[in-house]
């Protein structure tokens, strides 16, 4: 079942907004207007009660307002304006969707674009009311606001039933509603570990915390504590639920708080016996729990939560309005989000596994494509996203894509999230294009992601240059010792260099962390410009991707991803660099990268004139690797014809 609910995820998109966008504006103004304290601006994250990056349509709120699809945006919006925030990735997306003669573009990866904040407090008038749903705002994210708006005498104030609902209600096109697919037991012989042990750390951690209950809001983190799976939000092994941990309960909040007999038995074979209670009730419970708390004579009690668990949730943990004192909260990092960070060795075995399997269905896809395009059979990018999970179909384990794939033929590889629509004319793939294949997959032993870029002719010098340039700074990443906690973000020039050289650049992060059987991007740590607030530093059993790329804008785009695991090194370790090491950074201890996407770069849009011999020796010594590991799996199949474009790709390139 789960894997049939992954294949249809790709249908699963809210409606565009058409001409329906100034009466859905007009509608949402009307609400603002009629409420007890008038709204002066209302925010519209985009964001779920979870603070989930990727939503179910029933959250998308900001896309069926706007219009704009990508996934990642805040919309404000007040009786005169419309605005949406997002970066990099998606300027090009944005203009293309929504009507620019109603919404405005706030770029924020420009350093002259002001933050939401800021744009407030510089526009609206002292007094304003700026309201939002606080249950898709994290506390992190509320605090730091709502005192910015009392310093300019402004009010911040949670409108518990949110407008944008309310709206498409008025409107006649009300959300859907909200999923509850099957959930689905992962055994240890994925995980690793069973729950009763995970469950048993963190009852340690609380103990150390003197914490009295643990609220677990992440979608993926309650997942990963019960080794359990859905399939609620397209492409994330997800289901909708809070977990709530004391020294004697485990209490999961999820559809009609009925968990099925097999879930049931199956938790109960790893030690843990788990109490159902509706999804609605979490308030309620929490509220409950507060006042029971306050009432025991114990002025110790605290709660332990993530600091970007939802205003709502943080208020109702707190006892508000049930309690004459609040309780004391531990608003941080979550102690789940830590503890999967670092994946096990059964975890990390999967992952190396499971990259060989989607490597032989990468190589068996470009060999197919490429023969389509040069026999001139025209083939369309959402043909080819559908022939390319034909193949991953065919590998053990596989439950279905861990993201839409980005099949991005021209000019749609410059746009960084690029999706093809199913409605109107379709983009052909042709023989003088670049094109950007952004997928991955969702495997019970773990999860992939992997771009590459390929020119299906005869690639122009510029293009040349620019993808050599990308690996370039792919395998100085790929390549680096660093000193082991050092955080991600100090990582990131390495991979922009040879752009920087000659004045190019990119619009988005490097590397992100990647879940096992879970979210394809996983905090909390990563490489970016842009710090992760809560990176613990980098460590061995991290999984991060390595992902430079460049975008000419309508015309083409480069991007060169694997998935890579840290790992600690030595003089004795397998790495291109160990054998020079002098010393381990004063006992830091020294870390590195190994790669475990297996798919070959294409060798005819490497200049070899930009290669020095180290990265001449590095991608040589990685694609004899990709045909050691790949090409006997194609043999043993009987794929003779993908074994032969395989060898080819993968032969050592030579200096002229």
């Amino acid at each position: 079942m789960l894997r049939l609910l992954f294949a249809q995820a790709s249908s699963l998109k809210a409606p565009p907004a058409g001409d329906m966008s100034l009466q859905k504006l007009t509608a949402l103004r009307a609400l603002m207007a009629s409420q007890p304290t008038a709204v002066a601006a209302y925010i519209v994250p985009t964001a779920d009660a979870h603070n989930s990056e990727y939503i179910a349509p029933v959250d998308a709120r900001r896309e069926w307002l706007s219009g704009f699809t990508g996934s990642a945006g805040t919309a404000l919006v007040t009786q005169a304006r419309a605005l949406v925030w997002t970066d990099g990735r998606y300027y090009t997306q944005f203009e293309k969707e929504v009507d620019l003669g109603l919404w405005t573009l706030m770029k924020q990866t420009l350093l002259d674009t002001p933050t939401l904040e800021k744009w407030l407090t510089s526009n609206m008038e002292p007094g304003a009311v700026i309201g939002v749903d606080p249950y898709t705002m994290s506390r992190q994210e509320w605090a730091p606001l709502e005192i910015a708006l009392e310093k300019a005498k402004m009010q911040l104030i949670p409108i518990a039933n949110n407008l944008v609902d309310l709206a498409r209600v008025q409107l006649k096109d009300p959300a859907p509603e909200r999923p509850h697919n099957d959930i689905i037991y992962l055994p240890v012989n994925y995980t690793g570990k069973t729950a009763g042990e995970k469950i048993s750390d963190l009852r340690t951690k609380m103990s150390e915390k003197k914490a009295s209950a643990l609220v677990i809001t992440a979608l993926d983190e309650v997942a990963y504590v019960l080794n359990l799976r859905g399939s609620d939000i397209p492409y994330n092994p997800v289901f909708f639920s809070y977990l709530v941990i004391t020294a004697q309960d485990v209490i999961l909040f999820w559809h009609d708080g009925h968990i099925g007999d097999e879930v049931v038995k199956s938790l109960s074979s790893e030690g843990v016996r788990i109490e159902g209670i509706a999804y609605d009730l979490i308030v309620q419970k929490l509220k409950s729990m507060a006042k029971q708390l306050s009432e025991s004579g114990d002025c110790e009690h605290r709660i332990w939560l993530s600091s970007v668990a939802s205003e709502a949730i943080h208020r109702a943990a707190s006892g508000e309005g049930v309690v004459k004192e609040p309780l004391n909260l531990m608003s941080e990092i979550s102690p789940v989000a830590l503890m999967k960070l670092v994946k096990n060795q059964v975890e990390l075995e999967g992952f190396r596994n499971c990259h060989v399997r989607d490597g032989t269905a990468v190589v068996r896809f470009f060999k197919w494509l490429h023969d389509q395009v040069d026999s001139g059979i025209e083939i369309t990018e959402l043909q080819a996203a559908a022939k390319l999970e034909d193949f991953r179909n065919d590998e053990k384990d596989f439950m279905g894509p861990s993201f839409e794939t980005i099949p991005g033929a021209g000019e749609n590889g410059a746009i960084i999230h690029y999706s093809p629509s199913p409605v109107g004319p379709q983009r052909v793939i042709r023989k003088d294009d670049m094109f950007l294949l952004d997928s991955g997959g969702q495997f019970r032993d773990g999860t992939t992601d992997i771009t590459r870029t390929r020119h299906m002719g005869c690639p122009t010098r510029a293009q040349i240059d620019a993808f050599t340039r990308v690996l370039k700074g792919q395998i100085c990443l790929g390549s680096a010792l660093f000193p082991k906690g050092i955080k991600g973000n100090v990582l990131d020039v390495l991979a922009r260099k040879a752009l920087w050289d000659v004045g190019l650049d990119y619009a988005h992060g490097t590397g992100h962390g990647v879940g096992h059987f879970l979210n394809v991007h996983e905090g909390p740590s990563g490489v970016s410009f842009r710090p992760y607030p809560h990176d613990p530093g980098l460590n061995i059993g991290h999984i991060l991707s390595n992902e430079p790329g460049y975008y000419k804008v309508g015309e083409f785009g480069i991007r060169h991803e694997d998935l890579v695991e840290i790992i600690e090194v030595n003089n004795n370790t397998q790495h291109p660099k160990a054998s020079g090491l002098q010393g381990d950074y004063e006992g830091r201890g020294v870390l590195g990268l190994r790669t475990l996407t297996m798919v070959p770069h294409q060798a005819k849009c490497i200049d070899l004139s930009l290669l020095d011999d180290f990265e001449l020796m590095y991608i040589n010594a990685y694609h004899d690797k990709v045909f050691r590991t790949v090409g006997p799996i194609l043999q043993q199949r009987g794929f003779d014809e993908d074994l032969q474009w395989l060898q080819n790709e993968c032969r050592p390139i030579e200096r002229k």
